[in-house]
Order: C-alpha cells, then structure tokens, then sequence
C-alpha cells in the first residue's frame, strides 16, 4: 500500500455532463480520530457526488437499468415516484431532469427544510406523508400511489437489485483500488441494505475474511440517521446473513462522532456519518494497527445545519432531534 503522507496531486478529470461525475469519491484517512493502537480509519466521503450524497450512484443505477429494461424513455416525460427521506429523491429529481423525466416524491413531513428545498429546486413534485410513521409511512404511500396509477414508474430503492449492484460495481472497486485490496473491515448505516450489500459481496470476492458491519440506531431512535431493524418494514435487498455484526449506536453517540469529525478532522458530514464513526471506532479498537477499517460517510452536513447539531448544547437537541427525520 502506497504512503498517504504526502498529497499526490492528480489533474482533474475532464468529463461530460454531470451524471458522469457520479462516483470516485475521496477515501480520507482520519489519524485523528484512530483509536490509539488500533487499526486505520478511512472513510469514503459521498458528499463529492453531484447532489451531495451516496445516492447519486443508487438513483443513476436504477434509472439506467430501468431504461435498459425498456421501463423509461429518456426525454419522455415519463413519471417517475419514489418514496424517499430526502436524499434518494433529491437524486433521482436530478437526474430526472437531466435525462427529461418528471419526479414525484413521498416524503415524511419531518424531512428538513434544506432537502425539501433541493427537491423543489430540481423540480420534484413533493407529496408529504404523516411524519409521525418517517419513512415506512413514506413507502406505504408510495406503494398505494403506485398501485392507483399504472403510468407511474416506481424504481423503489428497497427492493430494487439495481441498488445494492450500483454498490458492487462502483464503490466497492474504488474502495479496493485506493487501498490495493486492504479492505479489513467495511462499516456503513443499515438504511436501504444497497451500500450494505453491494460492498460485501464485492469485498469478500477480493478478501473473504473483511468484517461487514452496519451501524444500527436503537429502536425507536431515528437520530443516527438510520434504519432500526425492530422498527417494522425490512427492505427487501437487505439480506442480513451477509453481515458479521450489527452494533447499536444512541442518539448522544450519534451526535459526539458528528462533532468529534468537524472538531478534529475538519470534516462537515451528515448524521448518520456521527454513527458510522462510532461503530467504525469499536471495530478499528479490536484490530491490529496495520490493519484498514473504511466508513462510508452517506452525505454532507449542509442538509441539516438548519437543525443547529453542530453548536447546540447536548441537552438542548434531544426534543429536536425526535421531530426530525434525518436519513
């Protein structure tokens, strides 16, 4: 493996159209925050994709395996509607309006303002569902919708295989070429199962002893920003024998990584990074130093600043925190 002292400068790539800007995000080593003895910490920062998450790839990868299906025609104004959080919909309205097809997106009222923002920036149609169910109200919704109106295309991320394979084709690799194959430890939030899934198949082809593990939040508990299993509604990619561990993350945990990232490594990330690094710091604590642990950090903090999780005293958020739906 290669030294990462020393920056190496590359010349920037030219590309074609925004859609191919999607993918080769950076892998940061995070040396402030490794746990004293304990493995590398890397993470993979999605917040470079075009709309400043880890969706973009799951969204193109849907609506190309659509169109190669014959399902969508580009330029047809076709409708697409899909159940979302925020992040999901914010791709698949921009790359709806690129490709010339209209977006129609269920999404919890408890959704923040900068998301339901940049869904109607691109264009989207926003149809609000009780925030009180957060996202599996979101998919009932979505589901009764898409059955009222056959027109409709409904690419469903949860049970879409499109979604774990943008995974497995795209940042899987990347993870391995940056790291010549040194995967010891893969860690990401348990939301749709896609980054999940995709990243262990690919990552045991390369090593079948990397530890996949996913950050769950408590039940109950929607402040990491993720996906508890005991809540309800499992999505159907996820297939949870493909996961060594799965370890539970508090909400006050969640939010002491998101800070412990902007106070010592500078870096302004998305909620559920908080719990990402979290879990990603136990397992780097269990390892030997010259091992890697790579986190997938989902998105950028810039969707959630309305929310004040960065300069709020602690105990001032909690009453926030559980009105707010942060995936």
């Amino acid at each position: 493996m290669s030294a990462v002292s020393e920056p190496v400068l590359h010349a920037p790539q030219a590309r074609t159209g925004v859609l191919s800007a999607i993918g080769s995000t950076p892998l940061v080593e995070l040396p402030r925050l490794r746990p004293q003895g304990g493995a590398r910490l890397w993470a993979k920062l999605e917040q470079m994709n075009p709309t400043g998450s880890v969706k973009d790839r799951v969204a193109l990868s849907m609506i190309e395996a659509a169109e190669r299906d014959g399902l969508l025609v580009p330029g047809s104004g076709q409708t697409i509607l899909e159940p979302t959080s925020g992040n999901t919909g914010i791709s698949l309205a921009m790359i709806a309006r690129v490709k010339g097809y209209r977006l129609r997106a269920v999404m919890p009222s408890s959704a923040t303002p900068e998301r339901v923002a940049l869904l109607r920036l691109y264009g989207a149609e926003i149809v609000f569902t009780d925030g009180e169910f957060g996202s599996n109200g979101a998919v009932a919704e979505a589901r009764r919708l898409a059955a009222a109106d056959p027109t409709v295309y409904m690419p469903f991320q949860y049970a879409n295989p499109a979604n774990p394979d943008a995974h497995y084709r795209t940042t899987a690799p990347e993870l391995l070429d940056a790291l010549d194959g040194r995967v010891d430890a893969f860690v990401a939030g348990l939301g749709t199962g896609g980054v999940l899934m995709g990243c262990a198949r690919r990552l045991r082809e390369a090593n079948p002893a990397v530890q996949i593990v996913a950050a769950e939040p408590l039940q109950g508990d929607p402040v990491s920003g993720l996906r508890s299993l005991a809540d309800g509604y499992v999505p159907e990619v996820l297939d949870v024998s493909l996961l060594d561990r799965k370890l539970l993350v508090s909400n006050e945990e969640s939010v002491r990584g998101l800070r412990a990232l902007a106070d010592r490594e500078g870096l302004f990330v998305g909620v559920s990074a908080g719990a990402v690094l979290e879990v990603g710091r136990r397992v780097a604590a269990e390892l030997d130093p010259d091992r890697n642990v790579v986190m997938l950090f989902a998105d950028g903090g810039w969707k959630y600043a309305s929310a004040g999780l960065w300069d709020r005293p602690a105990d001032e958020l909690d009453a926030a925190m559980e009105t707010k739906l942060w995936w």
